[in-house]
């Protein structure tokens, strides 16, 4: 299974992932921190996955999205994108409408 094909499967195995650097318990970078402090607030379960311990799903999630920074927050296989975009979403309330519109 190559890189891309490992990518798919994790996206078609989650409603909500979330790949960071590090934990959401410890996270190891403050735009990764910022984004898991907005999902945890609305609470809505999600998965995540540490860019650290893969370095193949690391370089190829970059390809594949064409979104070169981390973290990224995907919904249903889309990328919403980044902190920043998280963030705002989340400030405006947009995000909790698209998190809480996911049956789990």
């Amino acid at each position: 299974m190559d890189v891309t094909e490992r990518i798919e499967e994790q996206l078609k195995s989650h409603d909500i992932l979330l790949y960071m650097k590090g934990t959401p318990d410890f996270p190891q970078c403050g735009f990764s921190g910022q984004t898991v402090a907005a999902l945890n607030a609305i609470g809505q379960p999600y998965a995540f996955f540490n860019i650290f311990e893969d370095e193949e799903i690391r370089q190829g999630l970059k390809a594949y999205s064409n979104w070169p920074t981390f973290p990224q927050l995907y919904v249903k296989g889309e990328l919403i994108g980044g902190s920043d975009i998280v963030v705002e979403m989340y400030q405006s309330g947009e995000l909790k409408k698209l998190l809480e519109s996911i049956k789990q």
